[in-house]
């Protein structure tokens, strides 16, 4: 394993900072991020003098990475868990719990679907059935939804937080790494010079940079990173051009309790989009997260999220339209809280990759293409998840992965 005299991470956010954690004390790491901080979809921001999270609010531990990570650059003691609470549905007009015992989403017991206004008497039958069923191989890649309908038909289709806010995650991973961060500066071109080295062309707020490094770690959208790898690998810039992306927007709303005619309770609900609503999920952060409450017990604290594949149209109007949007679907939901005291909306252009069927054989040839560039390295949320944890995993593998290369 040989030592890499330098490195160049292109990109800023979770995945490329733990790219650069990975490497730290074997290689000297520079760090270019086009926007004017790291973290890419972790930041946080303030509503009525609240410090809350715009973008991932939590880290999903079904897998250690994120937590480890989170722990060994000293935020193991501002790790926290969420207040426990059923997940709620808000479909068919009510908000329905889950029930006790499920998977991801996914009842272990059958019977525990009875009674619930999530599936019909015919649906919990056909789930009761399932065990009895044979086994259907899977011969192809099809989507969850196709084949759990096939089998129990249409109706069924561990977390921590960070105290004050998971935004403050790629600030501490950044810290820890002693990597050089570059902010304002956005890659442009990548090239190949003597020596099987790289050279990377920025542009900065003071004109052009041009930097060399023995490796290059593209931690970049999938979009993005296909533009570099265009000149260097057509196969692999085909790929990553071919994963759709869906743009979202973050709407955070601020109550006074004293004034709210009602507040919910629990953490928030999810919206299937087979009902035609707006929103597609809520979270009920002033519940969710004992270390905010603390912090403005006077003020009630919520987010919603709107935007699927497909839903330009609905993000290209102001602001104040979906707020508006996304008070009225709230007071449908859960009841007349009144009018928020303060709105936020964030939005996230082009910012969730979608992972449809074929998506794992595509992310295969992607790297099995690249895998023939000397010294270059993938990660990010195109590949093998798009939370947080998957996030930090691809990063930690594309550290390893440098290391490793001759």
């Amino acid at each position: 394993m040989r030592t890499m005299r330098s490195v160049i991470v292109i990109g800023g956010g979770i995945s490329g900072l733990a790219a650069a954690w990975q490497l730290r004390g074997r290689a000297d790491v520079t760090v270019l991020e086009s926007s004017t901080r790291v973290g890419g979809k972790l930041r946080t921001g303030t509503i009525a003098g609240v410090t809350v999270d715009e973008g991932a609010e939590s880290l999903m531990s079904l897998g250690p990475e994120a937590v480890e990570l989170a722990a060994a650059v000293g935020l193991g003691d501002s790790l926290c868990a969420p207040a426990q609470a059923p997940t709620v549905i808000w479909t068919d007009g009510a908000l329905r719990p889950l029930p006790p015992g499920h998977v991801r989403g996914v009842p272990t017991d059958p019977s525990a679907l009875t009674g619930t206004g999530l599936l019909s008497l015919e649906g919990v039958a056909r789930v009761a059935a399932e065990e009895t069923l044979p086994a259907t191989p899977l011969t192809e890649d099809c989507s969850v939804g196709a084949y759990l309908g096939t089998r129990i038909g249409q109706e069924a289709v561990a977390v921590h937080g960070v105290v004050g806010g998971t935004g403050r995650f790629p600030a501490a991973v950044a810290d820890a790494s002693g990597a050089r961060i570059l902010t304002g500066t956005t890659a442009r071109s990548l090239q190949r010079v003597a020596g099987d080295r790289w050279r990377v062309r920025a542009m900065t707020g003071d004109g052009v940079l041009t930097m060399e490094a023995d490796a290059v770690v593209l931690a970049l959208p999938a979009f993005a990173a296909a533009e570099l790898l265009r000149p260097h690998s057509p196969m692999a810039e085909a790929g990553l051009s071919s994963i759709p992306h869906a743009s979202t927007a973050v709407i955070t709303l601020a109550f006074s309790r004293a004034r709210a005619h009602f507040l919910p309770t629990g953490n928030g609900f999810l919206v299937p989009p087979v009902d035609g609503h707006t929103l597609k999920a809520a979270s009920f952060l002033s519940n969710k997260w004992s270390w905010l409450h603390d912090r403005a017990p006077e003020t009630f604290v919520l987010r919603a999220s709107i935007g699927r594949i497909g839903e330009d149209e609905l993000l290209s109007r102001p602001d104040r339209h979906l707020v508006r949007s996304a008070v009225a679907e709230l007071h449908r939901a859960v009841g007349p809280m009144g009018e928020p005291l303060a709105s936020r909306v964030t939005r996230w252009d082009r910012g969730l990759p979608q992972y449809g069927v074929g998506h794992r054989e595509r992310v295969a040839r992607i790297r099995e293409a690249a895998d023939e560039l000397p010294r270059l390295a993938l990660c990010g949320a195109a590949y093998e998840g798009v939370g947080v944890g998957a996030c930090v995993a691809t990063g930690l593998a594309a550290g390893r992965q440098i290391l490793s290369q001759p």
